[in-house]
């Protein structure tokens, strides 16, 4: 810590220079190393090994999504899109709900406009 011959200081501060050099390079290939590596991950082969089971899942969600599309056509009140939307647990179908709730008042402004234009 407290040294006075100036040699030694010199010998010391060119000691911790080059550990400090050495620790660079060493993160600098692990840097390296990591940033290049193949991806290793068994998420890929649990993907690939699932893809089967996962693409019947998706298709069954569609024809759901397809079913219920065609039930909110034939709903015209606003408060049972509403209750449904309230029920509704996946995103998708809350997705839909919400654009038919959005069509249906957009009808029902439409409807008064014209109403308002003819009287």
């Amino acid at each position: 810590e407290a040294t006075v011959d100036l040699a030694e200081r010199r010998r010391i501060r060119s000691a911790i220079r080059e550990l400090q050099r050495q620790e660079l390079e060493r993160d600098e290939e692990t840097l390296a190393s990591k940033r290049f590596r193949p991806e290793r991950s068994s998420h890929r082969q649990d993907n690939k090994e699932n893809w089967p089971q996962s693409r019947h899942l998706e298709e069954e969600q569609q024809a759901a999504l397809a079913a219920l599309s065609e039930q909110l056509e034939a709903i015209t009140s606003v408060e049972e899109l509403t209750k449904l939307l309230r029920a509704a647990g996946e995103y998708e179908e809350r997705k839909l709900i919400r654009a038919a709730i959005r069509k249906l008042r957009a009808e029902e402004i439409e409807a008064a406009t014209l109403a308002g234009n003819v009287q």
